[in-house]
């Protein structure tokens, strides 16, 4: 095997790892704390510092993945997630306040941006300049890292019905120690070209096609994590009455097959060319009818519909078309990207990427909090609209990419 397909491998498998590892503790925190008595507002202010220190490390990731290279990061990824499950499992039950839980958090979103900018970054470098294997391979990373996402939802879920809080992180630590210790064994020589010439003033992005869809991007996820991080487990939770298990296996199952649409999505999308791949145009009509979805489960919500089936039914529908527009993007933005300034480019679009989740995860639990004043319902509902006119903003921002792969490199 060649080494450079061998080490893409092994970051890869540690990206899986560390993916896995995050959904579940997610679970763990939200529903734990939630059962402790916690407002969705209280529960949403747990995950902030996640989503800021995911802004500045995606944002200085970039820079240190250029300069030192792929495998620095991977390795930092892991260890910083190893720091984020020992301080919530060795902490006495006194220390498990909101500012302790929120500094893991910020370990924990700092692990995972580092371990995913190696990973995407990685298969730029593996694929090359092929538009057509750039974006099968694209496809199939990003869906198997949503589908075990997913898997990890379900994990945390069950871990704390079965074995409560603190084991179960324990659990999760062995396997962030055992990826680690895995990657450092089997990778060999670096990956990626670490250039001490990369300066911290490139990872600003002077092309006008990744600044656009880095815009895209943010409202594309905020349009998610408006109602997905906080709002829809305590709806499943305290209205539908559903388990902690039950809430994370159906959460489970929605970003599991959101991964699997994102893995086929070149096979979904098909052009008149077979050579052809997504552009602009392929970005805005997805996001348009993404808007759609959320709008008619609000209004269903409003006219008094029953939830029991108005929200699964409807989020699912949700879950598949947002799995297109999010695979689209990540094909986009290495297709956008100069193979020498990767780890630059797709530092800089995932700090946009954190800065929706961010925006989403502060609404989530506050406009579902003012929505509760009229009723439960209601404040998913409100949560719902908000992720419209969010997904109507990424149609709109949309509109300025390049329509022809040999426009997508302008300055």
């Amino acid at each position: 095997m060649q080494p450079g397909l061998r080490n893409y491998l092994c970051v890869t498998a540690a990206y899986w790892a560390d993916t896995l590892t995050d959904g579940a503790l997610r679970m763990l925190v939200l529903f734990h704390f939630y059962q402790q008595g916690y407002t969705a507002w209280q529960v949403a202010s747990l995950f902030l510092f996640y989503e800021v220190f995911g802004i500045i490390t995606n944002f200085v990731g970039g820079w240190l993945g250029a300069r030192f290279g792929l495998r620095l990061t991977l390795y930092a990824g892991l260890g910083t997630q190893l720091a984020a499950l020992s301080m919530l499992a060795f902490a006495p039950a006194a220390w498990l306040t909101v500012p302790w839980v929120m500094v893991s958090q910020a370990f924990s979103g700092i692990a995972k941006d580092l371990t995913k900018m190696s990973s995407k970054s990685a298969v730029k470098l593996v694929a090359g300049e092929s538009d057509g294997r750039l974006y099968k391979w694209v496809a199939i990373l990003t869906g198997s890292k949503n589908a075990l996402k997913g898997v990890g939802f379900f994990l945390g879920g069950l871990l704390l019905s079965v074995a409560g809080f603190q084991p179960s992180l324990f659990i999760l630590g062995g396997l962030v120690l055992t990826a680690l210790i895995g990657a450092a064994l089997l990778m060999r020589g670096g990956i990626g070209e670490a250039s001490r010439k990369a300066k911290f003033s490139q990872m600003f992005s002077n092309n006008r096609a990744v600044n656009l869809l880095a815009v895209a991007r943010v409202f594309l996820f905020g349009a998610r994590d408006v109602w997905f991080v906080v709002a829809l487990p305590v709806f499943l939770s305290s209205v539908l009455g559903w388990k902690f298990w039950q809430a994370g296996a159906f959460m489970a199952c929605w970003v599991i097959g959101y991964g699997i649409v994102q893995a086929a999505t070149p096979a979904l999308i098909r052009s008149k060319s077979a050579d052809k791949a997504p552009d602009g145009h392929t970005a805005v009509w997805l996001a348009t009818v993404l808007a759609l979805i959320p709008a008619a489960i609000a209004a269903a919500l409003e006219l008094n519909a029953s939830p029991v089936f108005a929200v699964p039914g409807g989020l699912i529908v949700f879950g598949l078309v947002f799995a297109l527009n999010s695979s689209v993007h990540s094909f986009l933005i290495l297709s956008y990207a100069d193979s020498k300034k990767v780890a630059q480019s797709v530092g800089f679009y995932y700090m946009a990427n954190a800065c929706g989740r961010l925006a989403g995860t502060v609404l989530s639990g506050a406009l579902y909090q003012w929505g509760l004043q009229h009723s439960a319902p209601r404040g998913l509902a409100v949560c719902l609209w908000a992720s419209t006119a969010f997904l109507a903003l990424t149609a709109v921002v949309s509109l300025a990419l390049p329509r022809a792969r040999k426009q997508n490199i302008s300055t």
